[in-house]
């Protein structure tokens, strides 16, 4: 009978130690996850500027930062020059999952302005300034920062082309620096490809 009971006892100290380990091996689980470097990259489906993400990419992978890329559904995103990618998740995933997420960062070209007035791409710039991760936008990208209403009272830069972005900038109260990266907070802008590098480089170091 002793022998039975020393049995039960040592297999019950084992369960607990097995257990005790395996809990405290998904709380460190949990707290990496909570801490991850990840930045999701939102293009247009349609006519994201290619260089801008690929210098923007580059720039926050060296220093050590995993990208992941959304648009409005999970079909082929297409870029200006014809450039084919598969994002990673949607707009609306990337709402829903900003937790797991160090910032979001709008990549520019002809088809970012349909995220001007979406309301999925407003609410993922807002909800991340809101949190206080790193909201990010380049070339004529920092125009849905403005529409999302996050820009206010802030310095920004933006593609100005034809002059109507300053414009617009100017009217609804947004310091416009006409410089090629401008950062102000937690809100990092870009006027374009050429500076896209240094774009991802001044939000990595944001980040950092």
């Amino acid at each position: 009978m002793a022998n039975f009971l020393y049995k039960v006892l040592f297999f019950c100290i084992v369960f607990v130690l097995i257990n005790g380990c395996g809990k405290e091996e998904s709380i460190k689980q949990r707290e990496g996850e909570e801490n991850m470097t990840n930045i999701i990259l939102v293009v247009a489906q349609d006519g994201f500027q290619e260089k801008e993400l690929a210098d923007t990419k580059d720039a926050l992978q060296k220093e050590g930062f995993k990208c992941d890329i959304a648009a409005k559904n999970m079909s082929w995103a297409v870029g200006k020059t014809g450039t084919r990618i598969m994002p990673d998740l949607t707009i609306g995933d990337a709402i829903d999952s900003l937790t797991m997420y160090a910032g979001v960062a709008f990549i520019g070209g002809p088809g970012a302005v349909a995220y001007f007035n979406d309301s999925e791409a407003l609410e993922l710039a807002r909800k991340s300034y809101e949190s206080g991760k790193v909201t990010a936008a380049v070339c004529i990208g920092p125009m849905i920062l403005a529409h999302a209403g996050i820009l206010k009272g802030k310095k920004a830069t933006v593609w100005d082309g034809d002059g109507k972005q300053s414009a617009y900038f100017k009217k609804n109260g947004i310091d416009y620096t006409g410089q090629p990266v401008t950062a102000d907070g937690n809100i990092v802008t870009g006027n374009g490809p050429e500076a896209a590098k240094a774009f991802g480089e001044e939000i990595a170091k944001l980040l950092e």
